[in-house]
């Protein structure tokens, strides 16, 4: 499992801070660099592509390794491939292929995820799904430390090409871990059963379709529509909605320009992942600690309110370090604040999600609002560059602050208008213990932490 999740994070971390210091040092625009956060669309629509690999055989490699490893590998193989000849383009006159291959990575690296995370629920006996999950979790943040920090570092000895070269072939990890491991018994949980049994009564109405194609389908709609039209019968979704899309507005729209903003600066590439990527990791982490008391304390709806002012706030430190300037110990300060607010912000969102699951559908409906959260993000922070271009830095980092302010504004107007427990703003008060456990785990296992919190 330690394996299998450092080749997930790995592709994730390719496509963070390596890509964005290349765009820039190529000499692409920031509304450029902007634009290229749009190749992580794929990861927001994985419940889309779910149903299909989980269904549909590939020719050969299914035959030969099975359903769950030859779509591993055929993931992988793409990876390998794609992550190889991004590093052969110049974004600099080549921008078009640089962004093709990005999003083959984006799409392979997406999928491999879909695969993984069932092989690692089949392969695994259930005492040990709890050690297996920790396991896989660890060795994402491994990848994607591996593939963000280290590229920047040898960036600054190798040409580009040579680090991609190098990225790409730390994809082997998974293959090799692919490869030694058997292909799982399928297993049929009480959520799969239940779909199950949606999606025969919808096949019976799908006759005339192919039978591969009608199954898929099928599992789409008793795992995606059914778990959404429940969603939506509830008072106040599309205020709820909204807020998902806009409470982590401001933190996506900065996330998109750190690190341009630190290369213009003048700080080292090897200075940026000593200091962003080691040292933010561990302040992220203790700043979801530090939610998780702020909840227990506060409880979610408060405590995300208090979270999301922090997150505002935090963005002035950068105005700040625009104004030292290329100093470490500012960066140290600038990183310690952002991101231990940030992990605390995660943390209260993830708990708020979870509390508005209906536990008929809980995987699903957690899975579908956090790729509405990503989707969303990615999408509305791709306007980041054009910003940062027609502001200077400190009037850009003031503009993120005040991106934050909708969401904001929305989750009060909430609070006040709806009751919380009637509503789904909130867990009831039996409820708020599982709560605040699923946003611990979930902060773990969501690769959007602080990027995804794509940031």
């Amino acid at each position: 499992m330690l394996f299998l999740g450092f080749s997930s994070g790995l592709p994730f971390g390719v496509l963070a801070e390596p890509l964005s210091a290349w765009l820039i040092e190529s000499g692409v625009s920031l509304t450029g660099v902007g634009l290229f956060a749009l190749v992580s669309l794929p990861y927001s629509l994985k419940f889309l592509t779910a149903p299909f690999i989980d269904r549909l055989p590939l020719p050969l490699l299914t035959a030969a390794f099975g359903r769950r490893r030859g779509w591993a590998l055929c993931g992988q193989g793409v990876l390998l491939v794609a992550i190889a000849g991004m590093g052969f383009t110049d974004p600099g006159h080549q921008i078009a292929w640089t962004a093709a291959f990005a999003i083959a990575v984006a799409f392979a690296s997406a999928g491999q995820d879909v695969v993984i995370d069932a092989y690692r629920v089949e392969i695994l006996e259930e005492r040990a799904l709890a050690a297996g999950a920790a396991t896989a979790v660890f060795g994402w943040r491994t990848g994607q430390f591996a593939a963000g920090a280290g590229g920047l570092i040898l960036a600054d000895l190798l040409p580009w090409s040579t680090v991609f070269l190098i990225l790409a072939s730390l994809v082997l990890v998974g293959v090799a871990a692919i490869l030694v491991n058997p292909e799982p018994a399928a297993r049929m949980t009480p959520q799969s059963l239940e779909r199950e049994r949606h999606a025969e009564r919808f096949l019976e109405t799908r006759r005339h379709l192919p039978r591969a194609l009608a199954e898929a389908l099928a599992w789409l709609y008793a795992a995606a529509v059914l778990p959404l039209l429940e969603f939506i019968g509830r008072r106040g979704w599309l205020a709820i909605l909204a807020f998902i899309m806009l409470y982590k507005f401001g933190d996506a729209v900065l996330g998109v320009m750190k690190v341009p903003f630190f290369l213009d600066l003048g700080f080292t590439k090897t200075e940026i992942a000593e200091v962003v990527k080691l040292f933010g990791t561990v302040a992220t982490i203790g700043g979801g600690l530090m939610g998780g008391v702020l909840l227990a304390r506060l409880g979610i709806v408060p405590g995300l309110f208090l979270c999301g002012v922090l997150m505002a706030l935090s963005n002035l430190v950068f105005v700040v370090q625009a104004w030292v300037g290329p100093d470490v110990a500012m960066l140290g300060l600038t990183i310690a604040v952002e991101n231990v607010t940030t992990g605390m912000g995660t943390t209260a969102f993830v708990a708020y999600l979870s509390s508005l699951c209906n536990v008929a559908y809980t995987a699903t409906q957690y899975a579908l609002l956090t790729s509405l959260m990503a989707l969303s993000r990615t999408v509305l922070s791709s306007g980041a560059g054009w910003l940062a271009e027609v502001l200077d830095w400190p009037s850009f980092f003031l503009a993120t602050t005040l991106a934050a302010l909708p969401g904001l504004l929305l989750l009060l107007w909430m609070w006040r208008r709806f009751d919380p427990e009637a509503d789904g703003l909130a867990p009831r008060p039996a409820d708020a213990h599982a709560a605040r456990s699923s946003a611990s785990q979930g902060a773990a296992r969501s690769p959007v932490s602080s990027k995804s919190e794509m940031t």
